[in-house]
């Protein structure tokens, strides 16, 4: 815990500086919702194709999932959810011509989940 999801779209492929974005993500997680750096795990997906609105061209896809262990307010989760849209301005730097659109949910993990 936490569980962090991208999903991104292909055109993002070549713009989209993933490490760097996990590496300062981490941190930030840690911070805002007191949980241990080594907890966090994030995994990337390329999604093929999206489409959005009337169009399937022009337009790229970002969102990010974080899913913790329950406790935290629906505060701090939007807290951390604006700062993370906040952060993936400095990396992802869309294509000329391209539209993005950046999402952010924080969740609780369901009671079901265990780890090792």
């Amino acid at each position: 815990m936490p569980q962090i999801t991208v999903d991104y779209s292909e055109p993002l492929d070549d713009t989209f500086d993933r490490r760097g974005f996990a590496l300062v993500l981490h941190p930030l997680v840690v911070a805002t919702v007191n949980t241990q750096l080594a907890s966090c795990k994030t995994r990337f997906r390329r999604i093929e194709e999206t489409v959005v609105g009337d169009t399937a061209t022009g337009r790229a896809v970002l969102h990010i999932g974080i899913a913790l262990l329950p406790g935290r307010t629906a505060e701090v989760k939007a807290e951390l959810s604006a700062a993370v849209l906040d952060l993936v301005g400095q990396y992802v730097k869309p294509a000329d011509g391209v539209e993005l659109h950046t999402s952010v949910e924080v969740r609780d993990l369901e009671a079901s989940y265990r780890k090792r």
